[in-house]
């Protein structure tokens, strides 16, 4: 019987011979031996039946024992070996059935030549819980049922559904948002302008739209922006202001003045951005709200019947201060103001260098249309950055004023240009002069900058001291109490060590202000007494 494959005696292997008298060390080393082998067991009669039993057996479809009947014919074919191998040089083999036998337990432990990898157990596959939601994260549901349950409870006596008024304790009790949005979310439910909002609206947009599951900084800023838009502008933010004016009992003496409402809202988003806007894009995103505190200021407004207290944007005082030094500044009251006005700032504090720096527009382009002149929008920023110098916003306004090539470091030269102006001022007040070359050393001194010679932005934002580096060089009145180290100042920094510059200066200010009103008030009112006419007593 011939059979195909006698040539191919390289790739047998000698372990699955097992041959009892050879080593399969040594047919690896004498690959005649196994061809020699191989071509005496093809011949034996006992290997031809085994081909034709287990042809039979592939035919009539019957499972196939190898290992039974080639376990037989090994031990019938044991004897058959030529006695050259069985008395080789090669030690005899273990028996067989030995437990201690290598060759034992690996035949106990791999019964079959399948492939070691698949023998492997391959890891678990552990899920990975979804992080992504294109439209927000759905509320967990015992939050959902909690909600919808109080929703219900405030329905329950309006079926129809509640009207604007009415809606304010659904944004403040289930919300738990400022009472003063109620308008703005009303009208983001009721988007046909029905005038109503119903229970199942209110779930639509609230539960189902996952406002519920997200933060409060996320949830205002979803209410306030308009549909397809990324960032808040600032008309956004004009209905908040109406209905704070109109329900908050801190600024029910402004009702009847209509114009002042006015100012005091533009005002207020005028901080805002100020503060919150810090890529000066005029859009607020997202991620600036988040980092921002105005949420806080929001649910602090909210809550206190006193709205000077809350000195982050919606003090009324603040706003006193900032539209009346813009008054007293606009001379023909055009609701503009030109260089010549605004170098009157601060009792002629400002140099003109640096005031020209501000008019072309270097550190804020204006909002103005008039060419030459500034709007109380740009002013207010103006303000908000003169008088409060330890602030990141008001230390990149100034810095891009004194970086006159704009290569984003400060150098001695551009220090020394608008110092000079500064030491001829005190020649002319007869004021004993600093030289720069002193005032340079004190001025590295302070900030401690990374490179020598020049002072980066983030050198200026390190340092405590940053502010007065700008008032030596351009405003005269703040360096000469900062070289008087005046005790009045020291000691309020000292008493209220929370209150930024700029709230002690609106503090100051404001106290200032209305004491000239007050003065003014007497005066006219002895005017009128004298102006009235004596009548007889009899």
């Amino acid at each position: 019987m011939e059979i195909d494959g006698v040539n191919d005696v390289q790739i047998l292997d000698p372990e699955l011979l097992q041959l009892p008298g050879l080593s399969p060390v040594s047919l690896k080393a004498n690959p005649h031996i196994a061809e020699e082998l191989f071509s005496q067991w093809l011949s034996l009669p006992e290997t031809g039946r085994l081909v034709k039993s287990l042809i039979d057996d592939t035919k009539s479809s019957t499972p196939v024992s190898v290992s039974k009947n080639c376990t037989s014919l090994n031990v019938a074919c044991g004897s058959a070996l030529p006695s050259v191998f069985l008395n080789s040089g090669t030690p005899p083999l273990s028996p067989r059935g030995s437990p201690g036998s290598p060759r034992f337990s690996r035949q106990k432990t791999s019964p079959s030549l399948q492939s070691p990898l698949k023998s492997v157990r391959e890891p678990k596959r552990q899920l990975i819980p979804q992080f992504y939601f294109q439209h927000g994260r759905p509320p967990a549901k015992e939050l959902r049922e909690q909600c919808i349950s109080m929703v219900d409870q405030f329905f329950s006596n309006y079926i129809d559904g509640l009207h604007m008024d009415e809606f304010k304790s659904i944004t403040k009790e289930v919300c738990k948002l400022p009472s003063f949005l109620s308008s703005v979310l009303f009208r983001k439910i009721d988007t046909s302008c029905t005038g109503i909002v119903t229970r199942d609206a209110f779930i639509k947009y609230w539960v189902d739209g996952h406002m519920l599951a997200m933060d409060v900084a996320s949830q205002i800023y979803n209410i306030l922006r308009q549909p397809g838009c990324k960032y808040l502008r600032q008309a956004d933010f004009k209905p908040v202001l109406e209905e704070l004016l109109t329900t908050h009992p801190g600024l029910e003496f402004l009702r009847n003045t209509p114009e002042f409402q006015e100012r005091y809202a533009e005002t207020v988003i005028y901080r805002i951005f100020y503060y919150i806007n810090r890529s000066g894009t005029g859009c607020i995103t997202l991620r600036e709200l988040k980092r921002g505190n105005l949420i806080t200021a929001m649910q602090q407004v909210d809550e206190e019947d006193d709205i000077n207290k809350v000195i982050r944007y919606f003090s009324y005082e603040h706003f006193y201060v900032i539209y009346c030094r813009f008054w007293e500044l606009d001379g023909d009251h055009d609701f503009l103001i030109d260089k010549e006005n605004l170098i009157k700032y601060g009792n002629h504090a400002l140099t003109y260098r640096i005031v020209d720096r501000i008019f072309s527009q270097v550190p804020r382009k204006f909002t103005s249309k008039v060419e030459g002149k500034m709007s109380y929008e740009d002013f207010a920023y103006f303000i908000l950055a003169e008088e409060d110098k330890s602030s990141d916003p008001s230390l990149e306004y100034w810095f891009k004023c004194i970086d006159l090539d704009g290569d984003g470091v400060i150098t001695p030269n551009e220090m020394q240009f608008f110092y000079e102006e500064q030491l001829h001022r005190m020649e002319c007040i007869t004021q004993e002069p600093v030289l720069f070359e002193d005032i340079l050393c004190q001025i590295f001194d302070m900030i401690k900058p990374e490179k020598e010679n020049c002072i980066t932005l983030q050198d200026l934002k390190a340092s405590k001291l940053s502010g007065n580096i700008f008032n030596i060089l351009f405003n005269l009145n703040k360096f000469m109490a900062f070289e008087t180290r005046d005790p009045f100042l020291i000691r309020q920094e000292r008493e209220n060590p929370t209150l930024t510059e700029w709230d002690r200066f609106a503090q100051r200010e404001y106290v200032r202000l209305s004491m000239e009103e007050d003065v003014e008030e007497v005066s006219n009112g002895s005017a009128d007494v004298w102006d009235e006419p004596l009548e007889s007593p009899f």
